[in-house]
């Protein structure tokens, strides 16, 4: 079957697997501010930095592209109702209720699988999306599995290799 350019692109990044994080601001008010995200890679062990790519029409967008620093939460496999939460366009307080504190200027959400804060060391502007690269500045690593997304669901749990 032939497809179109964009929905062979779709279907076919449908496919790829990759970690669900939480990505964390301050805004320029004082108050927090989340996206949930998938398009999150390392960028270099030499300083250690990651990338990840924001939409332009996140209500969360302006604070990341401006904010001097950000929080990356590696999501558990059992924190699939967290991802939805903050993937909600909708939601208003996507803190409410929630354990979190402030890491300075970082919203630092409580027992994610890992937590990294970033210095933004770079941002790029490409098609609808802004490009960050963070350097890493400290974080911490809990114990468990990660929350992985492929082919369009969330809820995708890594299983054990079989001898």
């Amino acid at each position: 079957m032939e497809l179109k350019v964009d929905e062979l692109f779709r279907e076919a990044m449908s496919h790829l697997a990759s970690g669900v994080a939480v990505i964390t601001a301050r805004r320029p008010d004082g108050s927090p501010c989340g996206i949930a995200a998938t398009s999150l890679v390392s960028y270099s062990p030499h300083p250690p930095s990651l990338l990840v790519c924001v939409w332009h029409e996140s209500r969360c967008h302006d604070a990341l592209a401006g904010c001097e620093r950000f929080g990356v939460h590696l999501l558990r496999s059992d924190e699939l109702e967290l991802a939805h939460r903050f993937a909600d366009r909708a939601a208003r307080d996507k803190f409410a209720g929630l354990d979190w504190h402030w890491d300075g200027d970082v919203p630092e959400l409580d027992g994610s699988l890992a937590y990294l804060r970033c210095r933004r060391a770079e941002n790029f502007v490409r098609y609808d999306h802004t490009i960050l690269i963070g350097d890493l500045q400290s974080g911490r690593l809990e114990a468990g599995d990660p929350l992985v997304y492929s082919r369009r669901r969330m809820d995708w749990l890594m299983q054990p290799m079989m001898p």
